[in-house]
């Protein structure tokens, strides 16, 4: 009876403690078109080159270096290389990372915090145009040590050692809207025909 007694404590006093600590960490959440602006000068390692041009279209390859994060880099070469549309992939190493899932009930991306050092098994996106400025819009899949994936809606990456970008510079602009069902910035589907 008694040592009954004391497992009834024991995990009550458990569950408790499990429920301030759910309750401390409260969910974050962002607005998909929220138009936070990306803060630059957070990539200083990376490197661009001219791989190819066909025409008036451009291969350019982005190798970002140890601790650069890709939003600001990607935000950094939109603007200085005036790109109006373009898609990337790329792989290499992450030392951290925030993702997004779209959350239907909140119309947001429910943030996923990746602390651990993984592998960029899959980073793919495009940019186009949305208020006269260019916007990366990216997916990323992250492996694990165990080999776990996790992907979501790219918010934040820290690079460690490498990440190696491929990107194709198109002539022809793309545009984007908001679309108000969903609260996201999306290419204007009138322009796509």
């Amino acid at each position: 009876m008694m040592t009954k007694m004391l497992f009834t404590r024991l995990t009550t006093a458990a569950l408790l403690v499990a429920g301030a600590n759910l309750c401390a960490e409260a969910q974050e959440y962002v607005s998909p078109a929220s138009g936070k602006p990306v803060e630059l000068g957070k990539a200083p390692g990376m490197k661009v080159k001219l791989l190819s041009t066909s025409g008036q279209v451009k291969t350019y390859v982005l190798v970002f270096a140890k601790g650069d994060e890709v939003m600001s880099g990607l935000m950094e070469f939109a603007q200085k290389y005036n790109v109006k549309s373009a898609h990337y992939q790329a792989i290499g190493d992450a030392l951290s990372a925030k993702i997004g899932v779209y959350d239907y009930s909140h119309k947001q991306f429910k943030v996923i915090p990746i602390t651990e050092p993984s592998e960029v098994t899959s980073l793919t996106g495009d940019i186009a145009v949305l208020n006269g400025k260019p916007a990366p819009h990216s997916h990323l899949n992250l492996a694990a040590a165990d080999g776990s994936v996790r992907g979501g809606h790219l918010l934040e990456l820290v690079i460690g050692p490498t990440l190696e970008l491929f990107m194709t510079v198109e002539p022809t602009p793309l545009y984007k809207k908001r679309n108000a069902e969903f609260d996201a910035n999306v290419i204007d589907p009138a322009l796509v025909k």
